[in-house]
C-alpha cells in the first residue's frame, strides 16, 4: 500500500509538472511583463507614461510593404529586414513596466507581436502557413530585456489580461483569415481610434458572413469567446452587433467559418 502511495504520489506530480510546463508552452505565461489593466472606456493619449515609444521605424516599414487590404509584400519586407531587425532590438532594450501608461503598453505589445510574427515569416521564407513553422506560436524567440516571450505568451499572457478585447484584431499571424495588417503602426496617440477602426473593418469585412439569422462567424470568436463582453458580461453577439452594420437577432443561433491559414501574402 505505501508503495501505491508512493506511486500515486510521483505520478501526480509527473502530471502537475507536465501540465504546468504545457501551460508555459501554450503561450500562456507574461514571463513578468506588465499587464495593466484598461479601465472604462479607453481614449488616446500620450500623457501619463513613464515613457513614449517611437514606433515610427515599424510604421514606415508597414507603409511600404502592406497594402491597404492587409496584404504583405513579404519578397519586398525581406530587402528591410534590417531595418525590421533593427526596431525589434529597439523594443527588446526597453523596459515595459507599470510606469508606462496603458495606452502606451497596448501599442508597444501589439507592434512587437505584429513585428516579431513578420521577422519569423521572413526567417522561414518561402513558406506556404504560419502552421508550417514548427512551434510558431509557442516557441519563445521574441526578446524583451532578459526575457524570451512566445507570440502566445504576447497575446494570451499580456494582451488578453489587459481587458481590451479590440486587441483580438489588431495583431495579425500572417494568415488569410487573420484580422488585415495595418499599413501603419499602433501608437498611444491613436491607440483607441486605431482600434476601433479595426474592429469595424474585421467584423463588416468577408473574414464574418452576418445576417440577422444566419450568422456565421470568424473563428476567432470562436478562439476567444470568453473575452467578449457588453457591460462586463460574457456577450458575443452583443459585441458583435456593436460594430456590425447588419444587426444579429439575439435569440439566433451562429455558426463559426472554417480558419484559413494560408500566407496572408500579396499576390502578383
Amino acid at each position: 500500500m505505501k508503495t501505491l502511495i508512493t506511486y500515486v504520489a510521483i505520478f501526480s506530480m509527473a502530471i502537475c509538472t507536465t501540465s504546468c510546463n504545457l501551460l508555459t508552452a501554450a503561450g500562456m505565461s507574461s514571463q513578468g511583463q506588465p499587464t495593466k489593466k484598461v479601465q472604462g472606456d479607453l481614449s488616446s493619449s500620450t500623457l501619463n507614461s513613464a515613457v513614449n515609444v517611437d514606433h515610427s521605424a515599424f510604421d514606415k516599414l508597414l507603409k511600404k510593404h502592406v497594402n491597404n487590404k492587409g496584404f504583405v509584400d513579404y519578397k519586398g519586407f525581406s530587402n528591410d529586414q534590417a531595418q525590421l531587425e533593427a526596431y525589434l532590438k529597439m523594443l527588446s532594450e526597453l523596459d515595459p513596466s507599470d510606469a508606462w501608461s496603458v495606452q502606451e503598453l497596448l501599442a508597444y505589445y501589439i507592434n512587437l507581436y505584429n513585428a516579431a510574427t513578420v521577422q519569423l515569416i521572413l526567417e522561414n521564407y518561402p513558406t506556404k502557413s504560419i502552421q508550417d513553422i514548427d512551434k510558431a506560436f509557442i516557441k519563445a524567440f521574441v526578446k524583451i530585456g532578459d526575457s524570451e516571450l512566445s507570440l502566445g505568451g504576447i497575446e494570451n499572457g499580456v494582451l488578453r489580461k489587459m481587458n481590451e478585447p479590440r486587441i483580438h484584431f489588431a495583431i495579425n499571424c500572417a494568415a488569410y483569415s487573420c484580422p488585415k495588417l495595418m499599413n501603419e503602426a499602433y501608437t498611444s496617440a491613436k491607440i483607441n481610434e486605431q482600434l476601433e477602426a479595426a474592429t469595424v473593418e474585421f467584423i463588416n469585412s468577408d473574414k464574418n458572413d452576418i445576417t440577422k439569422t444566419n450568422p456565421k462567424l470568424s473563428k476567432i470568436f470562436d478562439f476567444y469567446t470568453s473575452d467578449f463582453k457588453v457591460d462586463g458580461k460574457k456577450d458575443l453577439i452583443g459585441f458583435v452587433n456593436q460594430y456590425s452594420k447588419t444587426k444579429i437577432d439575439t435569440s439566433t443561433e451562429y455558426t463559426f467559418k472554417d480558419y484559413d491559414w494560408s500566407l496572408n501574402e500579396q499576390r502578383d
